[in-house]
């Protein structure tokens, strides 16, 4: 079933229909996304679309991960398909805070929202690409780990390795890696959590030996904010050639457990400061296009 989300939900939008909640049926679940297809996917009925899968943080909603990320802009820019999966209870299962194994089945999810996107959408499954923020982020790198053969790249705001990932990930085909990570997030530590996640280096480290990347870490370009922006971007890449699965750190210095470039707000939560250094939407994109499967 398919519903158009109402106007005023999609006023950062000038043709609300282009965005649709779906739903599948996931073994004993009821489950939704949100799928959003740029104009040009009607002006071009020829072309195969990529696609970016956009996973809430916890407590959040589908639509909010909509709307405070505003992708679709970019979606509309660089022309391809977003797609923003609701979790169970506003969670995602990283295996922290729910059993890894016997925990919510949300690979299953995400495979079944793919197999029906073949159905039903013109996607490029040599361009299918991931990214969160948070809870999502976490997400996000269970599925590098998990469905490798199908995620060209992953992008993971906010979120370190989880351990229990590092604990199942067994080998699998190489992914491109970004992580984004502000160095005064309070949320999620920078310098990682014991049971829980890596830091944000030794997950940079991890998917770098995953990939099959050695030598001598580069050094980082540093990105200043604009005027009246205390925050600044330090970014580290690394890659072996053409074509390589590149894994790259983006260290937002005195930022939060933001997504960088959005508009900033306040929940009452400590969720730091959101740097105007980069657009985390079009740092995404551009990574993700120097990747296939």
């Amino acid at each position: 079933m398919k519903i158009v989300i109402s106007l005023l939900l999609l006023s950062c939008l000038s043709t609300p229909v282009l965005a649709q909640v779906q739903s599948l049926q996931h073994k004993e679940d009821k489950r939704r996304y949100i799928v959003y297809t740029p104009p040009s996917y009607q002006s071009q009925p020829q072309q195969a679309f990529p696609v970016v899968f956009n996973f809430h943080g916890g407590g959040m909603s589908m639509a909010e991960q909509m709307l405070y990320t505003q992708m679709n802009k970019t979606a509309e820019r660089h022309q391809f398909i977003v797609v923003y999966p609701q979790g169970i209870k506003q969670d995602w299962n990283v295996g922290f805070g729910m059993d890894y194994l016997a925990g919510t089945d949300d690979v299953g999810f995400t495979q079944a929202i793919l197999s029906k996107l073949k159905q039903d959408y013109r996607i490029d499954d040599k361009r299918v690409y991931a990214t969160g923020l948070s809870r999502g982020g976490f997400f996000a790198l269970r599925l590098a780990a998990e469905l490798s053969q199908q995620f060209a790249a992953v992008a993971s705001v906010g979120a370190p390795m989880p351990e229990p990932v590092v604990q199942h990930h067994q080998k699998t085909d190489k992914v491109g890696m970004l992580l984004i990570q502000g160095t005064a997030d309070k949320v999620v530590l920078f310098e990682g959590k014991a049971a829980s996640y890596l830091s944000a280096e030794g997950t940079f480290d991890y998917w770098r030996k995953h990939n099959g990347i050695e030598g001598a870490t580069p050094q980082p370009r540093l990105m200043p904010g604009p005027a009246g922006d205390t925050t600044q971007v330090n970014w580290l890449e690394q890659g072996s050639g053409a074509g390589s699965a590149s894994v790259a750190l983006l260290s937002v210095k005195d930022g939060g457990h933001t997504w960088p470039g959005a508009d900033a707000f306040n929940i009452g939560l400590p969720i730091g400061k959101t740097t105007r250094a980069i657009d985390a939407n079009e740092v995404i994109w551009e990574f993700f296009s120097r990747h296939r499967r």
